[in-house]
């Protein structure tokens, strides 16, 4: 199994060359609860040239403790979750395509596709605050509640999952849905599912795949 530090490179390189973001536009970390520390990745290094070496880890203190770069700026943000969630061990923020056109309009995505239950019933956008403050991160944490996504308004996503394979896969499957939703609407009315079939998907993922 690949190390921690190693899959922070691997899915900030993913994030690139998937298209999910561009240039520096995103972040990404995950908890070593044993440690109580958090390992994210550094401010203002393009995905490609991020190595192992550059992560930073703080404690839950905010303190930087290992590494010789400087954390992104949206250290808090991540750092929110890990206080106070205990299914939560990576996250994600990213400025995806489709996600962030509902940010930038202040609307939830619907469940107009089964799949948004990786994410929840629906994904909520969090009331706006500027980038890399504390406001922000409080607005992400309440969006998010009972959820494993949010919208930041005017700004992109945050994803969480136990893993950083989970986070992943809950910030591209919410795009995708968020792209659907949106062609869909240039030509007609999406059906939006019940909430009672989205808790219903919710139960049959929890047994699929291996």
């Amino acid at each position: 199994m690949k190390d921690n530090l190693e899959l922070l490179v691997q899915y900030g390189n993913e994030l690139f060359t998937s298209g999910l973001t561009s240039g520096t536009g995103g972040n990404l970390s995950y908890f070593d609860r044993e440690k109580g520390l958090m390992y994210i990745t550094p401010s203002g290094i393009p995905f490609a040239d991020i190595k192992v070496e550059d992560m930073v880890a703080l404690n839950l203190d905010g303190e930087i403790v290992e590494g010789f770069r400087k954390p992104s700026s949206e250290w808090a943000l991540h750092l929110i979750f890990y206080k106070n969630r205990n299914d939560i061990n990576a996250v994600i923020h990213a400025h995806t395509t489709y996600s962030t056109v509902f940010a930038v309009l202040n609307q939830s995505i619907p469940p107009s596709h089964y799949m948004l239950t990786l994410a929840g019933k629906d994904v909520r956008c969090a009331e706006y605050a500027p980038f890399g403050t504390k406001e922000l991160a409080k607005n992400a944490f309440e969006a998010m509640k009972d959820r494993k996504a949010a919208l930041l308004a005017n700004h992109g996503i945050i994803t969480g999952g136990a893993s950083l394979a989970e986070a992943f896969a809950v910030l591209r499957e919410t795009d995708y849905c968020a792209k659907i939703h949106i062609l869909a609407k240039s030509i007609g009315e999406p059906i939006i599912m019940p909430d009672d079939e989205m808790e219903r998907m919710s139960v049959r993922f929890k047994t699929y795949g291996q």
